[in-house]
């Protein structure tokens, strides 16, 4: 079995490979740095270098893991043209480039995992762009579904919750401010940091993921983390206006 991850040098992409690895699969990592081939998603010219590598010595895909990603905080009205840019352009457009390039490479019962988020469910401010980045990665991934429908081919987008990994950390972080945020940014984006401990191991994360990609057949969305997936379902049922009103309340932090 051949299986693609992108984003593989670190966090759950490099968990996923080290797990399919020990199993004895063919895995190739795609990240910007440290994997067996080294292209930024937003580089479509660079991607289709690596994917005619993979073609020459694979000839097909079983499995692509669709994860590379990039997080951004800060507020809307501070956030520069070259951080939007690049948010859209890693998590929606570089990602729609690997489908693109992928599809035609994939078995024919082959499964396209889009690792989506569960900023995708619920917005949360100062995550504007993020979160409307992975809500437009799994309405790519629903679209694509639909597509391949006459196809054997399987698509889902798996929304996983907050896990121990280096994302936060290494998340880009705005802390700009005026009188009508105050320290509110930083605070709220503190909030969220500092909730590190209650995060999901990444070894229970790797086991769910899995799980769920070796599934016979894939539902077109699963949401990972109890506490999401109560709120999820439970937000469908009450008007938008109090839905954001509790989680402003929730993740709005303010002096």
């Amino acid at each position: 079995m051949n299986i693609v991850i992108t984003g593989a040098s670190s966090g759950i992409g490099k968990a996923l490979k080290e797990f399919y690895q020990a199993k004895g699969y063919n895995v190739v990592g795609i990240s910007r740095s440290n994997d067996d081939f080294c292209a930024d998603v937003s580089d479509k010219n660079a991607l289709a270098q690596v994917f005619g590598e993979i073609a020459k010595k694979y000839k097909k895909i079983d499995i692509l893991i669709n994860n590379a990603g990039f997080g951004l905080s800060g507020a809307i009205e501070m956030t520069s043209e070259e951080e939007l840019r690049k948010e859209y352009e890693v998590n929606v457009i570089g990602a729609t480039f690997v489908l693109q390039l992928a599809i035609p490479l994939m078995a024919d019962n082959g499964k396209i995992i889009n690792i989506s988020s569960a900023c995708a469910l619920f917005p949360l401010p100062f995550r504007a762009f993020y979160c409307s980045s992975k809500v437009a990665l799994s309405m790519v991934s629903d679209c694509l579904r639909m597509e391949l429908c006459k196809t054997n081919l399987q698509v889902t987008a798996i929304c996983p919750c907050d896990i121990k990994t280096e994302f936060t950390k290494n998340r880009v972080k705005n802390f700009e401010t005026n009188s009508r945020y105050n320290d509110a940014i930083m605070l709220s984006a503190k909030k969220i940091d500092d909730a590190q401990d209650k995060r999901m191991s990444l070894d229970k994360a790797i086991k769910i993921l899995t799980k769920i990609i070796a599934k016979k057949h894939l539902k077109p969305q699963y949401v990972m983390g109890a506490r999401n997936k109560v709120l999820y379902q439970v937000q469908k049922f009450f008007p938008k206006s109090l839905v954001l009103k509790v989680l402003t309340k929730i993740f709005y932090k303010s002096k």
